[in-house]
């Protein structure tokens, strides 16, 4: 596919498959053609290697977590469990949430936690807000950990980034997925991979070794979830899809 971006003329023309269409550049379908080549083009230059939440690395795109953090704001769990700490950012960003609203607190899974890493979010202000367990989040101990730190009727939402393979993304759906609240999320992060086959640092599978072909299989065999993206809680502009990271992510559990 080749898009043209044509700003003197404000349109947008797209060669797919010998078809040419040219696009007003207003309009919402021109801005989502355009979003789909920055994301591809942002992965490529690691875009999102160069944010920081409160001091700690954040390895998201920013439109991600702000979209995330009104759902968070409306939902107020009292518990958000997070598989895949890296330099900690989400867990203070969730944090940094719960101390905002004057609610919930934070449970941060990996398999490996770094020992700087670990300081850095131990010696961070927001640190009485968030428990490390380091297990690889789908082990026993891992769930055996995270439900100690559970209370009764907690109402729990569930966020998956640490291995994106389809089998590692099943088994922690497998295993998160009853731990989610009704009406809470388990949120499957990086369902973008499908669509980088062939960009820098993807491999030749990631067409359907992916977490959004996991969650797909997944919920096909839970009536209990539906795919269900909060709303915009404002929007006055064109644009009703998200610029994301994340396609096909929010899991709602409905019974």
């Amino acid at each position: 596919m080749r898009i043209t971006i044509d700003t003197d003329s404000g349109s947008v023309e797209l060669d797919a498959s010998g078809k040419r269409r040219r696009i007003p550049l207003e309009s919402a379908e021109a801005f989502e053609i355009v979003s789909e080549a920055w994301l591809r083009a942002g992965w490529d230059v690691k875009y999102i290697y160069s944010f920081t939440w409160l001091g700690r690395p954040i390895i998201q795109l920013p439109e991600d977590m702000f979209r995330l953090q009104e759902m968070i704001y409306t939902l107020k769990p009292d518990i958000i469990i997070e598989c895949g700490v890296a330099h900690g950012g989400s867990l203070v960003f969730y944090a940094g949430l719960c101390k905002l609203i004057g609610h919930g607190r934070v449970i941060g899974v990996d398999v490996e936690i770094r020992k700087h890493n670990r300081s850095a979010i131990e010696a961070h202000p927001l640190s009485h807000l968030v428990t490390l367990i380091e297990y690889d989040s789908i082990s026993e101990d891992a769930l055996r950990e995270v439900k100690k730190q559970i209370p009764p009727h907690a109402k729990v939402m569930v966020c998956l980034d640490s291995n994106h393979s389809y089998n590692h993304v099943s088994e922690e759906l497998e295993r998160y997925g009853p731990l989610v609240s009704r009406g809470s999320y388990i949120v499957v992060m990086d369902g973008i991979m499908g669509k980088l086959v062939g960009a820098p640092r993807s491999k030749p599978d990631w067409g359907s070794n992916n977490p959004l072909e996991a969650a797909r299989a997944w919920i096909a065999r839970h009536p209990e979830f539906v795919v269900e993206e909060p709303p915009f809680q404002f929007n006055e502009g064109l644009v009703k899809q998200r610029v994301t990271y994340w396609p096909g992510a929010y899991l709602k559990r409905i019974s």
